[in-house]
């Protein structure tokens, strides 16, 4: 089943985190967030989103500090982002096809 088959690959990647030096309790909130919205679009990558209802959602109350987490997923490689720079316009997140926790290099 595909939900199951998401969850588990959601597990092992927050699993992961943990271990990831690089990783703050920012990164894995917005990832959490990442993953509802992605799992409330049926599992469509990519999927769009807006910054506020993703800040809202996790809890992340600093702009800057948004942009930060969501730049450095991308850069870690746990997301692919896209953003749309238009208010109105959500950003679209990229959710790796396949991914699996040993497919990163922690620092």
């Amino acid at each position: 089943m595909i939900i199951s088959k998401e969850l588990n690959g959601y597990s092992d990647l927050v699993r992961r985190m943990g271990t990831d030096k690089r990783v703050l309790a920012t990164h894995v909130s917005l990832f959490t967030a990442l993953f509802i919205f992605w799992q409330r679009d049926g599992f469509v990558s990519p999927f769009s989103v807006t910054r506020k209802t993703v800040m809202a959602f996790s809890k992340i109350a600093s702009i800057a500090t948004y942009h930060k987490c969501i730049r450095e997923l991308d850069e870690y490689g746990y997301i692919g982002y896209q953003p749309s720079f238009h208010p109105a316009n959500g950003s679209l997140i990229y959710w790796p096809d396949g991914l699996k926790a040993n497919d990163f290099n922690a620092v």
